[in-house]
C-alpha cells in the first residue's frame, strides 16, 4: 500500500513542473535568409550540385533542390550544415567534375556559416546553448550514493539512456517518459529501504576460515590442492571450476564487511603469483599480486545480502600442468597460491543507527510500534517541525541549491496528507523524501538561459568532474557568491581534480570516448585468439583510464593520445604487448616503451584496439571512422543508403585491400573512404585483441594458408600496414602515421576540447561555438597542449559558464 502511495504522491509532485526537456524551451523565430542571397546560393546549387543531388534518384538520399532558407529550423540548419562540410573540405562537386572558382565556394561557405551561427544565436538568446539536461543513470546512482551515504547498485532498476555525439549526458538524448518516472518512483523507494534502518543493531561477527574446510579442497583433496601442516591450502591450478568458495560465510544481517585474505606465493621461483577474488554480490573485486613465500594480507570491503554472501578465490596464470604430475598436487614442483586464513568481520558500523539513517533523521528516537514485530520506526513529539527541518536540510542537498518556500509548503503538504490518512512519522516523511527524489528539480540540472548562477555552476563542476552532487564546499561558495570569480573557480578545479572522487572523469569520459564501455560487446574467437581471458580484458580497459589520469594529474600534452613514449601497463599487459622487464601480473606502473614496440598513445592501446573489431574480424572502415570521429574530430557521414555495407569474408579468400578497392569503385564511396580507410589500414598490424601481428589469422583452409604447430588457427596472408593519406602523404606503418597525425596538433586540441566540451556541459557545440574552441586551442598551444590546462580553459569559457 505504502508503495502504491509513494507511486502517485511522487507523480503529483513531478506533475507541477513539465518534465520533458523537449518541451521546456520556447521556440525561436525563424532566422530566413534574403531572398537575393538565398538565390546566388540557389545559383551555385544549381550549376555544380543539382545534377547528382536533384529530385531524380539523388545520391546520398540528399536533395538541394528543396534546400529551405529557414535557418531557424534545425533540421535545415543541419542540412546546409551537410553541404557547408563537403563545399568546405573540397569533397563535392566529385574531383571527376569541373571545379567551381574558390571565390564562389568561399561566399558559399561564409554565407552558410554566417546564416547557421545567427541562427543559433538567436536560438541561445531565448533557451541556453544546453537544453534542460537530467541526470543520466551513472550521475543519479552516484547522486543517491552521496546524498544517502549508501553504496547500492541502482542501474537496472532505471530506464535506459539516450545518448548523442557520443555520450549519454547530453540534454537533447535525455527524455523523461512515464515509464522512466515510475522507474525512478521505485529506485528512490528500493534506496530509502537501504538508507533507513528499521531493525536493533545487528551483532556482529568476525571469523577466521580455512580453505581447508572448504567444499572443493574437500572433494579434489590432493588432486589440485596441497594442505600444509598449519592449515595453509596451496592451489596449484588455475581453472573455473576449481576456484575455492568461503562457503560457511553466509551472514544473517545485510551490510558492509571487511574481508581478509593472507595469502602468498609457493614455489614460485622468487616471483609473485596473482589471484582473483569474486563476489557473489558485485561480481569481480579485484586482482591481487602478492611476494613468493612471505604471508601478505590483503583487506578490502564489501557489501553482501542476507543469505547471498560468499567470495571466490581464484589463482590467475597457474595452468593446469599439476593435472599431468604423478602424485598430483603432493609431488607438483611448479608455483601455487599458498591462503593462510581468510577472515571476515562485520557488518560495520560505528554507530546505530547508521549513518545514511542518521543523515535523513538525525537523533531523532526510534519505537517499536507493534508488539508483534521487531521493527523500529522514527517518532517525533513534534511532527511539523521535525519534519520541516528534515525536508528543508535533505532537499537542499537534493536540489544543490537552497529550497523555495513554495516547493517546502508542497512536500510539507505531502507529510500533512499522509498523517492525515493515519501514517506513521517516518512512512509520512518517507512519501515526501520520495517526491524530492522523483521532482524535477533533482532529476534535472538547474539552469536558466545566460550566465550560470553560483548554484547552477557548482553543479556543472560536481558533475563533470565527480558525475555526483557538489559537496558542502561548493554549495557554501555558492551561497557566498564566490564560486564564480575566476581565481576561485580555478581553485575549486584543483581540489576536485584531487578529490579520489576525480576517477569518476576518467571512468565515464573515457569510457565513452575511447569506447570502453563497449569492451565486453564482443567475445573474440577462441580459436583464433585463445591468449585472451579476462584478466586481460580488465587490464585493457585500466590501462586507457590510467593513462589519461596520467596525461591529467602531470598536465602532459594531449599530443600523447596519439604517441608517447610510455604506457600505464601490468604484467600482463606487458606480456600481451611483447614487452619485458615488468614484474608481476596485476600491479601497473607508468612503464617507458622500447622505441620499437610500435606501442604509445590511445590508438595502439589494446582495448581501442578490441572494441574497433568484432572479435573475430578487423575492420580497416570501423578503426578508421573511429579515428576520424573521435580523436580528429571530423566524423564521415554515415553511407549512403543506397551502398550496400562491406561483407566480412570470414574465409579469408580475398584481402581486405581487394574488398575495399571493389568498394570504392563505387563513386558515391570514394571521396569518404580516402578519409576512412588510411587510419583503418594503418591499424591492420594489430589484431582483435590488440596484438601485434605480421600476418592474419585464419580458421578455414584457403590457398597459401600454412598449418603453424601447436596453434588451433592457421597462417593466412600477411599483413600490409601501408596507405596514402586523403591529400597524398604515404606511410609505412602505423608508426608513421601517428607522426602524420601530429602534423596538426591544433586539430587534435580542437577535436578534444570539442568533447571535453559535450561531456563537461552536456551540449554538443556548435557554430556559434567554433571561435571560442579557436581561442582555447591557441592558449592551450602556448602551454604544450597540457591536459590539464585545457580542463582549465573549458571550466572558464563562456561555453562553460553559460547555459
Amino acid at each position: 500500500m505504502l508503495s502504491r502511495v509513494v507511486l502517485i504522491t511522487a507523480v503529483v509532485v513531478l506533475a507541477q513542473v513539465p518534465v520533458c526537456a523537449q518541451d521546456l524551451p520556447a521556440p525561436v523565430e525563424s532566422t530566413t535568409a534574403a531572398p537575393s542571397e538565398t538565390g546566388r546560393a540557389r545559383a551555385f546549387l544549381n550549376r555544380h550540385c543539382l545534377e547528382c543531388h536533384g529530385p531524380e534518384k539523388p545520391k546520398g538520399m540528399f536533395r538541394v533542390d528543396n534546400l529551405s532558407a529557414d535557418f531557424g529550423d534545425r533540421s535545415e540548419r543541419e542540412r546546409w550544415q551537410a553541404v557547408l562540410k563537403r563545399a568546405g573540405a573540397g569533397e563535392m562537386p566529385p574531383k571527376a567534375k569541373p571545379r567551381p572558382p574558390e571565390q564562389e565556394v568561399a561566399a558559399l561557405t561564409n554565407w552558410i556559416s554566417a546564416h547557421v551561427e545567427a541562427a543559433e544565436l538567436a536560438r541561445r538568446a531565448a533557451e541556453g546553448r544546453v537544453v534542460l539536461r537530467r541526470l543520466n543513470r551513472v550521475e543519479y546512482e552516484n547522486t543517491v550514493r552521496d546524498l544517502l551515504g549508501i553504496d547500492v547498485d541502482l542501474s537496472e532498476k532505471l530506464a535506459l539512456d539516450g545518448s548523442m555525439d557520443g555520450f549519454d549526458n547530453v540534454g537533447t538524448a535525455l527524455r523523461l517518459s512515464s515509464f522512466a518516472l515510475e522507474r525512478y518512483v521505485e529506485a528512490a523507494d528500493f534506496a530509502l529501504d537501504i538508507a533507513v534502518s528499521n531493525k536493533p543493531a545487528p551483532p556482529k561477527m568476525q571469523q577466521r576460515y580455512s580453505l581447508k574446510d572448504q567444499h572443493a579442497v574437500k572433494i579434489y583433496g590432493n588432486e589440485f590442492y596441497r594442505v600444509l601442516d598449519d592449515g595453509t591450502v596451496v592451489l596449484f591450478i588455475s581453472t573455473h571450476d576449481t576456484t575455492v568458495t568461503i562457503s560457511q560465510f553466509d551472514p544473517r544481517d545485510p551490510g558492509y564487511y571487511r574481508f581478509r585474505i593472507s595469502a602468498s606465493g609457493f614455489q614460485s621461483s622468487g616471483k609473485p603469483v596473482t589471484f582473483a577474488v569474486h563476489n557473489h554480490t558485485a561480481g569481480l573485486v579485484d586482482y591481487f599480486d602478492v611476494p613468493p613465500e612471505k604471508p601478505t594480507v590483503i583487506e578490502f570491503v564489501a557489501r553482501q545480502e542476507r543469505n547471498r554472501a560468499s567470495i571466490q578465490i581464484a589463482p590467475y596464470g597457474l595452468g593446469r600442468e599439476v593435472t599431468q604430475t604423478p602424485g598430483k598436487a603432493a609431488q607438483y614442483q611448479g608455483a601455487g597460491l599458498a591462503v593462510h586464513w581468510v577472515e571476515v568481520e562485520g557488518p560495520l558500523y560505528d554507530n546505530w543507527p547508521p549513518a545514511s539513517h542518521r543523515r535523513i533523521f538525525g537523533d531523532l528516537p526510534q519505537e517499536r510500534l507493534d508488539r508483534n514485530s521487531d521493527r523500529l520506526e522514527v517518532i517525533s513529539k513534534d511532527p511539523k517541525a521535525d519534519a520541516e527541518r528534515i525536508i528543508r536540510e535533505f532537499a537542499r542537498r537534493a536540489f544543490r541549491r537552497p529550497l523555495a518556500e513554495n516547493d517546502l509548503k508542497l512536500f510539507l503538504s505531502l507529510v500533512d496528507n499522509r498523517l492525515a490518512e493515519k501514517d506513521t512519522f517516518e512512512q509520512a516523511v518517507r512519501v515526501s523524501l520520495t517526491g524530492i527524489l522523483s521532482s524535477p528539480k533533482f532529476l534535472f540540472l538547474d539552469e536558466k538561459p545566460g550566465k550560470l548562477d553560483d548554484f547552477a555552476l557548482a553543479s556543472r563542476l560536481s558533475y563533470f568532474f565527480w558525475s555526483t552532487l557538489p559537496d558542502d564546499e561548493l554549495l557554501t561558495l555558492a551561497e557566498q557568491k564566490k564560486l564564480s570569480q575566476p581565481d576561485v573557480l580555478r581553485q575549486q578545479v584543483e581540489r576536485m581534480l584531487q578529490d579520489p572522487k576525480a576517477a569518476a572523469l576518467a571512468t565515464n569520459f573515457c569510457g565513452q570516448w575511447l569506447s570502453l564501455r563497449d569492451i565486453e560487446a564482443t567475445i573474440p574467437h577462441t580459436g583464433r585468439y585463445p591468449e585472451f581471458d579476462k584478466m586481460l580484458q580488465v587490464s585493457m580497459v585500466k590501462e586507457a583510464e590510467l593513462f589519461f589520469t596520467e596525461l591529467l594529474r602531470n598536465d602532459l600534452s594531449l599530443t600523447n593520445i596519439v604517441a608517447s613514449d610510455f604506457s600505464m601497463l601490468n604484467g600482463r599487459l606487458a606480456q600481451h604487448y611483447g614487452i619485458l622487464g615488468v614484474e608481476g601480473l596485476w600491479e601497473f606502473r607508468k612503464t617507458p616503451l622500447p622505441a620499437d614496440s610500435h606501442r604509445g598513445g590511445a590508438l595502439t592501446m589494446s582495448a581501442v584496439l578490441k572494441v574497433t573489431a568484432d572479435g573475430t574480424n578487423t575492420s580497416p572502415v570501423k578503426r578508421g571512422a573511429w579515428v576520424l570521429e573521435r580523436i580528429l574530430g571530423t566524423p564521415p557521414p554515415p553511407p549512403p543508403a543506397d551502398v550496400p555495407p562491406l561483407e566480412p569474408d570470414v574465409r579469408g579468400a580475398k584481402t581486405l585491400r581487394e574488398r575495399l578497392a571493389k568498394h570504392r569503385s563505387n563513386a558515391a564511396c570514394a571521396s569518404c573512404h580516402a578519409k576512412i580507410d588510411p587510419p583503418g589500414f594503418a591499424l591492420e598490424s594489430f589484431d582483435s585483441i590488440g596484438g601485434w601481428r605480421e600476418y592474419y589469422r585464419l580458421n578455414n583452409w584457403v590457398a597459401g594458408a600454412k598449418e603453424i604447430k601447436g596453434k588451433h588457427y592457421l597462417q593466412g596472408p600477411d599483413v600490409d600496414a601501408t596507405g596514402e593519406t586523403a591529400d597524398g602523404k604515404r606511410f609505412q606503418n602505423i608508426d608513421e602515421f601517428k607522426q602524420l597525425l601530429l602534423r596538426d596538433k591544433d586539430q587534435l586540441a580542437r577535436a578534444l576540447t570539442a568533447r571535453l566540451a559535450t561531456y563537461a556541459t552536456g551540449g554538443v557545440p556548435e557554430a556559434a561555438d567554433k571561435p571560442e574552441i579557436e581561442v582555447i586551442v591557441a592558449r592551450i598551444r602556448d602551454k604544450n597542449y597540457g591536459l590539464r590546462t585545457l580542463v582549465h580553459e573549458i571550466v572558464q569559457s563562456k561555453m562553460f559558464k553559460y547555459k
